[in-house]
């Protein structure tokens, strides 16, 4: 019992390491210098609730499949690809405003 005690203590060390590095390479992306660049304003008119809900109405649509097909490849139809292009423009968008945050 006593050697299955030990693995859980450094299971737990290691888990708190990694968490400690974590939270600390979070908060030395401040956008002063790091890397980081910070958040990036949207464009007029344009709000966090109205790209989620453009992202959701996408999801629906099965349209992240056609970003998998994209990034693994394959070719797909204009229409497709043009879903797919779309959809990542308003992740980028959404992560990049840290709208998820």
């Amino acid at each position: 019992m006593t050697g299955s005690g030990r693995g859980v203590r450094v299971s737990g060390g290691a888990l708190a390491i990694t968490i400690a590095v974590m939270l600390a390479g979070c908060a030395g992306n401040t956008g002063n210098g790091s890397g980081d660049p910070g958040p990036q304003a949207l464009s007029a008119g344009e709000t966090c609730q109205g790209i989620r809900g453009n992202l959701n109405k996408l999801d629906k649509e099965g349209v992240p499949s056609l970003v998998e097909r994209q990034n693994s490849g394959q070719k797909l139809p204009a229409a497709q690809k043009a879903k797919a292009d779309l959809y990542n423009q308003l992740l980028d968008k959404y992560l990049g405003a840290r709208c998820h945050v």
